[in-house]
């Protein structure tokens, strides 16, 4: 059999792909979420270092306790019911995103991190990648020993955290 081909997406995302507060992730059906909030935030750019803009770029992530809401985590039913785990953001022309979340507890045998993907019209593939809060100890910072630095958000702040995409 022959596979279907594959097309680009676009030739852009219209305004509305993207929800008013879904960038927010620290309430959910009108309850706030238990843990520290923080923003997170940064610029997506292309490889020259040129900003991409109308982008969509979505994470996931564990409540506070390092939990994640989905059955795939065997105490999904322990999950903060007030914490949904995953958020959307569109990037303006600057290229820039940002979310509203809380700091995520470390799920067993992990850092504490957060998931995120980007779509962008023209883009045949979904692009994925993690965003780390330190460098310590975890099965898949530990296969990426050149750039890792590349994947651990920079805390300008306790409450800021700023994580570039490239």
């Amino acid at each position: 059999m022959i596979p279907t081909g594959e097309a680009t997406l676009g030739p852009f995302f219209p305004p509305r792909y993207v929800d008013a507060g879904a960038n927010d992730l620290t309430q959910f059906d009108d309850h706030k979420a238990a843990g520290e909030v923080i923003e997170v935030f940064g610029v997506v750019r292309q490889e020259d270092g040129a900003p991409l803009d109308n982008l969509v770029v979505e994470i996931w992530q564990a409540d506070a306790k390092g939990i994640y809401r989905h059955p795939a985590d065997p105490r999904h039913r322990e999950a903060d019911a007030k914490f949904f785990g995953w958020g959307r953001a569109a990037t303006d022309k600057d290229g820039r995103y940002s979310f509203r979340t809380i700091r995520p507890g470390a799920p067993a045998g992990r850092q504490p991190h957060v998931n995120f993907m980007v779509m962008f019209s023209g883009l045949l593939r979904i692009l994925k990648t993690t965003m780390f809060f330190e460098d310590g100890p975890d099965p898949v910072l530990n296969l990426v020993l050149s750039r890792r630095n590349l994947l651990i958000g920079k805390e300008a702040e306790p409450t800021l955290v700023t994580f570039d995409i490239r």
